[in-house]
């Protein structure tokens, strides 16, 4: 809660956004009680964004370890290390999509693009933009596969294209719920909870400090934290894990990630450690993604629950996954996997094998995080979703007209039209990147 007098520049923001919204409210309600007529896209316009903004070439914000990189270990596990991903230099990055209908109609989506977020700007202004120009923006699964299929016979299914697309697909949905006036949930059919529960990373350089934040989240009411394995220099030590698993206890779930770190032989080793714990909600990304067959050879091996899906894009690698009974849950980004229409399909698909669902929000921003809620709290077999504390972060609630709403451990599922989260575009202009 924030207390104090209101800056000038705060108040002038809450009364453009309250006008805006109120502007967008009656805009909805006349094209809606004028005959149902379409909604002609006019504009296509992607948004990138980075926190802190700098202006430094590309190729600085890109980190990774140098060629011929180890793992360190002893022994055999002193092998090359293919599951380091690159690094940011401590900025977030994000391409936001901006659809504007002919009526003047504003719908926002999200690409999740940490990397290389102009890459995603030039797919949407080269190749989706041109597609969707003069398209109803209604029909939001019909023109998601014709824009998968603009490109799926020479070979993209996944990477920037999906991303991409996924930002377009989120903008559809916040528009199609903003034409008729309802939230996303209940366009898709109806929500199953108010709240989907959440959960949040830990950190420290110790055993003993990896506990003490483990409580310290506990404390605040999570009751799921999450944890890396072989993330890094350091972290390959399963005693870290333990220690925060007898710092958990009873009073929640330990979640361990291991971003693709081991192979099967090792993978197994390690898990028969996991297994002896008694609180482990489930080990994420344990082997690289391509490796569906250890991840099925993994999972009759161990009791542990595995995860993994935030590396996948559509529903066919999901299918694959699915065919060979490898994962007990699956955590799709909804930015990198197609966005709200593909993820439902991946859901569904996971229902049908008894897989549990958990959106991955790794990064991104609150609208990100408001369509995740939506989608979680729409699905039967969705238990719980990242990002327990994104919308403190710079592109939370500080860059939005109106706040969404979260405790420690729940999101609220908003209840405004659309997916809930306007921007605000002074607040935007900080971050925004040329």
């Amino acid at each position: 809660m924030v207390t104090g007098d209101i800056s000038e520049g705060s108040r002038r923001r809450f009364l453009t956004g309250a006008l805006g919204l109120a502007a967008s409210t009656a805009l909805s309600e006349r094209l809606f009680a004028s005959g149902n007529g379409p909604l002609t896209i006019d504009r296509v316009q992607p948004v990138v964004i980075r926190s802190p903004r700098g202006e430094k070439p590309p190729e600085w914000y890109i980190e990774m370890p140098p060629v011929g990189h180890a793992t360190g270990g002893a022994g055999l596990w002193n092998r090359l290390d293919h599951a380091s991903p690159s690094r940011f230099r401590g900025t977030t990055q994000a391409t936001l999509v901006k659809i504007t209908t002919k009526d003047g109609l504003v719908g926002w989506g999200e690409c999740h693009a940490p990397a290389a977020p102009r890459v995603h700007a030039a797919v949407i202004n080269d190749l989706l933009s041109p597609i969707l120009i003069g398209q109803d923006a209604r029909q939001v699964e019909p023109l998601w596969e014709k824009l998968y299929s603009s490109q799926r016979l020479r070979g993209y299914a996944t990477g920037f294209f999906t991303e991409s697309i996924a930002g377009v697909d989120l903008a559809l949905w916040d528009l199609l719920g903003k034409y008729l006036g309802q939230p996303l949930y209940r366009i898709l059919g109806g929500k199953y909870r108010d709240a989907v529960p959440t959960y949040t990373g830990i950190g420290g350089n110790t055993p003993e400090a990896l506990a003490e934040s483990a409580r310290q989240q506990l404390e605040r009411g999570f009751a799921a934290v999450k944890m890396g394995l072989s993330k890094g220099p350091g972290t390959a030590s399963v005693e870290r894990v333990e220690a925060v698993s007898r710092a958990v206890g009873s009073k929640g779930q330990l979640l361990v990630d291991s971003l693709g770190a081991y192979k099967v032989h090792e993978a197994r080793a390690v898990g028969e450690r996991l297994d002896a714990l008694p609180n482990i909600g489930w080990w994420e990304d344990a082997l690289l993604p391509e490796d569906s067959a250890g991840y099925s050879e993994l999972r009759q091996a161990l009791k542990t629950p595995l995860c993994a899906g935030e590396t996948f894009s559509n529903r066919y690698q999901f299918r694959d996954l699915f065919a060979a009974r490898a994962v007990d849950m699956v955590n799709p980004d909804l930015c990198r996997a197609g966005g709200i229409s593909e993820c439902r399909r991946i859901a569904v698909l996971a229902d049908l094998h008894g897989v549990l669902f958990s959106p991955h929000i790794s990064t991104g921003t609150a609208l990100y995080w408001a369509a995740s809620v939506h989608l979680a709290a729409h699905l039967p077999n969705a238990v719980i979703m990242e990002g327990g504390t994104l919308l403190e972060r710079p592109f939370g609630n500080g860059i939005l007209r109106e706040p969404l709403e979260a405790r420690p451990g729940a999101a609220m599922v908003p209840e405004r039209a659309g997916i809930g989260a306007e921007f605000d575009e002074e607040a935007l202009a900080a971050y925004r990147v040329a």
